[in-house]
C-alpha cells in the first residue's frame, strides 16, 4: 500500500545502510489504506521471493501487517501467515471499546505463534486521537511470556509505543521493534524518531530488534513458531 516499488523502497534502505527490509502492507481489513486479500498477498510474497534473489547488500523479506479484529482473531490464517517472514499485528478499528476488550484482542494476538510484532499498541494519533484504554502492563507481561516484540513507531504523529512504556518493556525483557511506518521511500527518513524515543526509554541496543544481523534476526523470529 505504499507509494514507491518494492525495488526502489529495497534500494533506498540500502542506501541507507540498512542490511534488512521487511515489506508489511496491510491486511484487507484495512479498507482505507487498500489493504490486501490473502491472494493478494500470495502474490506479493512470490514477487518480493524473485527480487530478493536479485539483490545485493540487503536482505528483503515479505511480511504483513495484519488486522486484530473484534475477538482477537487476525485477518489471515495461519497457513498464510506461515509463509511470511515477518508478522506484525495492530489493531485499527474499536480503538474507543472498553479497556478489557481492547486488551483481550492485543493478548489473544500474541498467543498466534506467527504473530512477531504489536504494531502501535496504544493506537494514539499525537494531537488527534487519545491513546485506546489499553492494560499496557499486561500487553508487556504477555509480550514477554509469548516471546512478542513490541513495536516503537516512528510516525511523528504515533511515537507508540511511547518511552515510558519502552521503560516499561525494556524492564521486562521484551524486544522493541522500531518501524519508519514508511509508506515511500520518503518516509524512511523517519527513522530517527523512533530511535530517539527507545534511547528516551533507556533501550539499549541489544533491546531493539533493528540492531541484529539478518542471521540473528531470523533466527530470533523463528523461536516463536511452531517446530
Amino acid at each position: 500500500d505504499g507509494r514507491n516499488s518494492i525495488e526502489e523502497m529495497a534500494e533506498a534502505a540500502r542506501q541507507r545502510g540498512y542490511k534488512f527490509l521487511c515489506i508489511t502492507d496491510h491486511s484487507e481489513s484495512s479498507v482505507v489504506a487498500n489493504g490486501q486479500s490473502p491472494k493478494r498477498l500470495a502474490k506479493q510474497i512470490e514477487k518480493i521471493r524473485k527480487i530478493a534473489a536479485g539483490l545485493r547488500g540487503i536482505t528483503l523479506w515479505a511480511g504483513a501487517e495484519v488486522d486484530i479484529g473484534a475477538n482477537g482473531s487476525l485477518d489471515f490464517d495461519d497457513k498464510l501467515l506461515a509463509e511470511l517472514d515477518y508478522v506484525v499485528a495492530s489493531i485499527h478499528s474499536g480503538l474507543s471499546s472498553p479497556r478489557e476488550k481492547v486488551t483481550m484482542r492485543t493478548l489473544k494476538a500474541m498467543d498466534n505463534p506467527y504473530v512477531n510484532c504489536i504494531g502501535h499498541p496504544t493506537g494514539r494519533l499525537l494531537g488527534q486521537r487519545e491513546a485506546m484504554d489499553l492494560d499496557i502492563a499486561a500487553v508487556i507481561e504477555q509480550a514477554a511470556r509469548t516471546g512478542t516484540a513490541l513495536e516503537v513507531n516512528a510516525n511523528p504523529y504515533r511515537l507508540d509505543l511511547k518511552d515510558v512504556h519502552c521503560k516499561m518493556a525494556v524492564e521486562a525483557g521484551v524486544r522493541l521493534a522500531i518501524g519508519t511506518d514508511a509508506h515511500s521511500t520518503a518516509g524512511l527518513s523517519l527513522m530517527h524518531f523512533g530511535v530517539a524515543t527507545a534511547g528516551r526509554g533507556w533501550a539499549a541496543k541489544d533491546d531493539v530488534l533493528n540492531t541484529l544481523s539478518p542471521a540473528k534476526l531470523r533466527a530470533w523470529l523463528q523461536t516463536k513458531r511452531p517446530r
